[in-house]
């Protein structure tokens, strides 16, 4: 992987919203597989030693994923999302809520917006999330979002490394 790809991460209390672009050297089929898969996904969705273990996962509009982050003492964080919106290999937008193990949301949530973009093989994803209050953005950024989601990135860039080599 080259070590000069871009990496942003932003916060804008202002418009309660963080944003997130990061540069992969890999074809845009293949990151767009790693965000949509629930297979690539439990790869690399979770900050190491944390895994992703998805419960199940229907990507469509209208469509869930209900997903755990399991620390390596079996300390289960559970989360859904919903797609609202898909253009294959361009844009996706899910709304984003910490749930229970029953699938009961904790609201206020987030609305999650990906688009995917591919120039002389390198793909860019650009992340916005909307936060539905300032509260739930501020609790974000203490329980270590960034940090959290700066490793899962890095996991996704080492799997991507491997994937592309197959």
């Amino acid at each position: 992987m080259k070590n000069d790809l871009l990496f942003d991460f932003a916060v804008d209390k202002t418009i309660q919203t963080v944003y997130i672009t990061k540069e992969f050297a890999a074809n845009l089929s293949l990151v767009w597989d790693a965000f949509t898969k629930q297979a690539i996904l439990d790869q690399w969705w979770a900050p190491k030693p944390w895994l992703s273990k998805t419960k199940f996962m229907n990507f469509e509009v209208g469509g869930r994923r209900f997903y755990a982050m399991v620390s390596p003492e079996g300390l289960e964080r559970w989360s859904i999302q919903k797609y609202t919106s898909i253009t294959p290999e361009t844009n996706f937008k899910m709304f984003n809520a910490f749930a229970d193990k029953e699938e009961n949301p904790e609201l206020p949530g987030s609305e999650w917006d990906f688009n995917f973009s591919e120039q002389n093989g390198i793909t860019k994803v650009s992340i916005s999330i909307y936060n539905e209050s300032l509260d739930r953005l501020e609790k974000m950024i203490e329980m270590g979002f960034k940090e959290g989601f700066t490793i899962t990135i890095n996991n996704l860039e080492n799997l991507l490394t491997v994937l592309s080599k197959n």
